[in-house]
């Protein structure tokens, strides 16, 4: 006989060993998958940065959404 209180509460779940161990970090600590990733990022920022100012350079005047480009752009490769 289990002692008064000893009682699992209806609807508990226990999974055995989930109390000490640390949670995984994403992608298992793989450095490579890390810094491929990073890199994609940096490329892609710096390919919508581009866009606008390659127009730029032909004299032609920003729009609203080249700015707006760049601006996202110069914010996800600091970001990075």
């Amino acid at each position: 006989m289990s002692p008064p209180g000893a009682e699992a509460a209806p609807g508990a779940v226990s999974v055995p060993g989930s109390g000490s161990a640390s949670p995984r970090p994403l992608f298992g600590g793989c450095w490579s998958c890390r810094l491929l990733s990073g890199a994609g990022l940096l490329m892609a920022a710096i390919w919508i940065y581009q866009g606008p100012r390659s127009t730029m350079k032909k004299g032609v005047p920003p729009s609203m959404g080249a700015i707006a480009q760049i601006i996202f752009a110069a914010g996800e490769g600091r970001g990075g």
